[in-house]
Formats: C-alpha cells, structure tokens, sequence
C-alpha cells in the first residue's frame, strides 16, 4: 500500500509548556500515545501558536525519544492550514487527517501495520475497532475525552487559585461514569462467572474466560498486585496474555438458569469498561494533570475515589509507565480511597444541563396533525419554491467511469437516482460558483459531489470533508484515476475545518450535521447548497438547538419540534401516499425552520423538491446565498 511507504508528518499545536506537559493538552496526549506504541513512523512537528516561541523553548524530554521540528503555520501544507491541529498528511499529499481521535486511531492503525505483532496497540480501537470513533457531535462519550476534559483541565490550571477551588463539572461527570454499571459484548457470560464467584465467597480467584476475554496480546510487564475482583481479572488476564484455567469449572446448573435481568452487575475497570482502550491513554496526560494540581493545592481526593482507583490501576498496565517515563511524566503514587457516600457523590457530581444528555420523553404518543395544525393557526405551512432549472442534467454517457456514482457498489436504479440527485446539486452549484471558488463538500462520503463538482469546474477548487476513512480512502482513489489535481481530502469531523470557503455542499447531510454544515456557512459567509437526510436522528446537541428560527420557537416546544422530525422520515416508496404526503409536509416544515434560521443571519434561502421527486425520499434541498 502506498501510504506503508510514503513519509507521513504529524503536525501539532504547540503553546507553552508546563510542568511536565506541552500545552494544548491534545499535544501531549498525541506525544504520549506515541512513546506507548513506540511509534517512530511520523515526521513530528511542533506548530507554535505565538509569535515567540523558539527551539529553546521546547524541553527534549517532554517529547520522549521522538525527533520534534519547529514549522510556523504558514509554512503547513494547505491542507492542514484549514485544519485544527493534530493532524497527518503523507508528505506532498492531499489527504489530511485532523482531530485528536481520528489522528490517535490513525497511529494504532500505522503501528499495527508496520509491525502485526504489536496486537496489544491494535486492541486500543476496542471491540469492533471503534473507541472514539463516533464524531464528537453525535457521541457524548467521544466528545468528554476528546474535548470536554481536555479543555476543562486546561482552563483549570490556568484559572486564579479563586477560580480553582471547585472540581470542574466534566471531571465529575468522568467520576460519575466510571461508577455506571459495564456493558460489553460478552457480559452475560462474565456476569454468571460473577454471580457463581459470589456465591462461593471468592474474591480472588481468575475466572474462567472464553477466548474473546482472553484473546493473546504482546507480554508486557508483570502484574504488580493479583486482580482483587473478577472484572480486574477479566482486564488484566487479556492485557498480561495469561492462559485461562481448564474451562472443566463449568457453571453450576442454578448460575445458568438464573435469568439476565437477575445477574450482578459488571464494575468499570478503565474508562470505557472493563477493558484498557485509547480512551485511557487520552484522558491519563489530562487527570494526571488535574491531580497533580489538586496535590499541589493542598486537596484531598475523597469526591473522586472512582478516578483515584481507575488513575492507579491506568499505571498497572504494561508500557505504561515507560511511556511516562519518555515524557517525564512522573505518575503519582495516590492512597487508596473508600467510596464517598452516595448523597455525598450525587450532591458533588453534578453537572451542568449542557452535559447532560436530553432527559425529555423521547417516545412521542400521537400524529403530528396537531402540531402541524398549531403551526397553521399561527400562518406557517410548509413552502417550496419553484425549482430554477428542473430539466437540466448532466451528459452522463460522456463521462469519464470514475465520476459517474455507478463506480460505486449500487445497483444500476440506485445509480441512476444519484445521477438524478446529483444533477440537481451541480445545476445549483454552476449558477453559484466563479472561477477561483472554494468549494467544500461536506459530509462528503465516497465523494459523489465532490469529484463531480472537481471534474465538471476544473477553475474551482473543491474539498471533500469525510469521517469515515475507507469512504474519503474510495474517493481518493477515483480522483486519482481521473487525474484530478483540484481537490483535497479532509478525514476529520466538521468542527475540526475552520478555513475560509466560497461554497458549502451537503448531499443527504445526515441528521443534526445538516445544522452543523449550516452553521459553519454561516460563519464563512459561504453560499450553500444542501440536501437533508435523517430527520428522525434530530435531536438537541451542545451546540445545536431545536427549533432553530425565532418564528418557529415562539410556537413550538422542542418535543412538538420532534414530533415533526420523527414523521419527516415517513416518506419511504412502500407507505401509503397519505402517509407519504404528511411526511413531505413535516419534511417541509422541518426545513422552512431551517431556512428561516439562515435568514435570521442576513441570508436568501429557497426550499427546493429535486427533480424528479422520485430521485430520493429525501428530496428537499436548500440553496442559501448571503445578502
């Protein structure tokens, strides 16, 4: 594969530094991650983001034995200057991959790779390989270790000691996590090896594991103290690669008919569970941090005992502690702490609304008849305006293979109707676009617009933006086939771009990322052309609120607002067409809010149906040109 071969640099932000630390956060964690992989594959860059920062000013070993190089921003690929940092480019190459969690697995993945016996790096993915991979948007979980912590502790050891006395919110919520029951994928089994180990009054024992619980990884170190409970000898027999005893111990005929609902409940041994993920080896620079702060402050842990077990039972696992080592990281030796009390807990661990997930019923009783009837008592009906040019399309049979969407895995009718989507998009893009133009296409998956819009506007310039890899990896790959020399590659998630751009585009935009792609054309004053998909994933989020419009807020309230989200979705060919018909009308509404949302911001925005309607259930699109 080419990328095995080809010179990768890794670029990251550089501030300051402190203590043992090279500030932002993300950073040193990156560094870190790199010393526990032993992962010399990378260029490493450090980008400074003051004027005044010089080679003397970086300490050797806080970047372990790794080779670090000085480069100003404007001296980064254009590429990476659009992206937030971390981020990997191949040298002299146009696929950029930028965001803390899509660089980290970038790295277990290369590392893996280049040697297969290191299978305790690619164990960090986690089961299915997809710790940290869902966007930080949608994902409560990805964004409290990717950015919540991160940015909490940062803003925490930078505050005046009279801003630093209260535990910040998203440390307690990590504490209060890590106190919810473990889901795994085999924790029927291990919590009947629980419940028997239970009843026989052992606590100490290694239980009898299958072979997923006891899969082989690379010998590490040996286990300094023996698992006090059965879900540390889970965790630990499958890092330490120990041999599960003779699965003969077979369960006692009452632990297999006790039924799921009556079994014991499984105790986080790390982060994610019971199991050490990259999760653990982002969030430890992070805690670590806090807690050397708390030390210095003369505080005790006892609203934290969850962090302080999980902090030292982090420096038991294999390379660990090298890895600290490398990055003169010197690990605290914390005292063991006795559960605070419950109400104690509850009173200290609570956190801000925005990061709680939403608690409001979200199983909705009843039609959206009533809702849209309150919306027309108050003059707002769903409203499309005429389509600007409903025959125009493209001469497919003149195309290269490689922009048609047929190069892809669909069948012969679903490629046709993307052909038929796609004429609808490139028509708006052509009558927006100008020679020069930066063209962002979001959400872009295998690259359908993208290529199209780079193929059919050769003066323009067009970035894809994608977070799954192998879909922006596809796309590539047809660029490349087709010579393409006007287009970049950007795996990242939509907050992680910040460049300037003339044009947004979005082709079934899934969800809340159809606000989100919104939003960031709002901010670039960039004209747009999008078409909605997944109105029933709608939800509120951190950043995105529903309704969006004032108009829309002053009648509804956000569950009557879902209520309309949830009967967009039903416009599938095989409903009744009644049934079809309110959902297009609920599709309509959704989308007028939208658009008024945009007007809100000095904007022009129509509310279009592709042509043929019959291109997609999800046939709305937007074109928004800023005043």
């Amino acid at each position: 594969m080419k990328d095995n071969v080809a010179e990768e640099h890794l670029y990251l932000a550089f501030s300051h530094q402190y203590r043992d630390s090279i500030f932002p956060l993300h950073t040193s964690i990156s560094l870190f991650l790199l010393s526990y992989c032993d992962c010399k594959l990378f260029k490493v860059f450090l980008v400074p983001t003051g004027e005044d920062v010089g080679d003397q000013c970086v300490t050797k070993n806080l970047a372990g034995d790794l080779e670090v190089h000085l480069i100003s921003r404007c001296q980064l690929p254009v590429v990476v200057q659009s992206c937030s940092l971390p981020a990997v480019v191949v040298k002299d190459d146009k696929f950029c991959r930028a965001g803390l969690s899509v660089v980290l697995r970038h790295i277990i993945q290369r590392t893996f790779e280049a040697d297969p016996s290191k299978k305790d790096v690619l164990a960090l993915l986690g089961f299915k390989k997809t710790c940290l991979k869902a966007c930080a948007e949608v994902s409560q979980w990805t964004r409290l270790c990717e950015i919540s912590i991160p940015l909490a502790v940062e803003r925490f050891l930078t505050a005046s000691p009279e801003h630093c006395q209260a535990i910040p919110p998203d440390i307690l919520l990590f504490e209060r996590k890590l106190g919810e029951p473990v889901r795994v994928h085999n924790d029927d089994k291990i919590r009947r090896q629980k419940l028997q180990q239970q009843k026989a009054g052992a606590k100490t024992g290694v239980p009898v594991l299958g072979e997923e619980a006891a899969e082989e990884l690379k010998p590490g170190e040996v286990h300094e103290h023996p698992p006090s409970s059965l879900e540390l000898s889970v965790a630990f027999s499958k890092l330490l690669a120990q041999e599960a005893p003779d699965a003969t111990n077979r369960e006692a005929p009452y632990i297999r008919r006790t039924k799921t609902s009556d079994l014991p409940l499984l105790d986080h041994v790390f982060a994610e569970g019971l199991y050490f993920t990259v999760a653990d080896l982002v969030l430890l620079p992070c805690i670590h941090q806090f807690l050397v702060s708390i030390k210095k402050q003369g505080k005790n842990l006892v609203n934290l005992p969850l962090i302080s077990s999980w902090y030292r039972r982090v420096q038991e696992v294999p390379g660990v502690k090298k890895a600290a080592g490398k990055c003169n990281m010197e690990l605290l030796q914390l005292p063991e702490l006795s559960s605070a009390p419950e109400e104690q807990l509850h009173d200290s661990a609570s956190v801000p609304d925005e990061l709680e997930e939403d608690n409001e019923d979200s199983h909705f009783i009843g039609g959206p008849r009533p809702t849209m009837t309150k919306l027309m008592e108050n003059g707002i009906e769903a409203k499309f305006s005429p389509h600007p040019c409903p025959s125009w399309t493209l001469d497919w049979t003149s195309l290269p293979s490689a922009v048609s969407p047929g190069e892809g895995k669909m069948s012969r009718d679903r490629a046709l109707r993307k052909q038929q989507q796609l004429n609808n998009l490139v028509a708006a893009v052509t009558k927006l676009a100008k020679p020069g133009d930066l063209i962002v296409d979001f959400c872009s998956g295998g690259g359908h617009v993208g290529i199209v819009l780079a193929y059919m506007m050769p003066s323009c310039q067009v970035v894809l933006i994608e977070n799954k890899e192998l879909s922006l990896i596809r796309a590539k790959d047809r660029s490349d086939e087709l010579g393409l020399n006007n287009i970049w590659f950007i795996q990242a998630n939509l907050d992680y771009f910040n460049g300037a751009f003339n044009i947004g585009v979005a082709l079934h935009a899934c969800g809340v990322a159809t606000d989100m792609v919104i939003e960031h054309c709002l901010r670039a004053r960039a004209a747009f052309v999008i078409s909605p998909c997944c109105y029933g994933f709608i939800q509120n989020t951190v950043k995105v609120k529903y309704p969006r419009s004032y108009q829309f807020k002053e009648v509804l309230s956000y569950k009557e607002h879902m209520i309309l989200c949830r009967f967009a979705d039903q416009t599938a060919v095989q409903l009744p067409p009644e049934r079809r018909l309110i959902g297009k009308q609920c599709m309509g509404l959704v989308d007028l809010d939208r658009a008024w949302a945009a007007e809100e911001h000095n904007y022009s925005v129509q509310v279009i149906s592709m042509e043929p309607e019959s291109c997609s259930p999800k046939n709305n699109m937007f074109v928004g040109i800023p005043a």
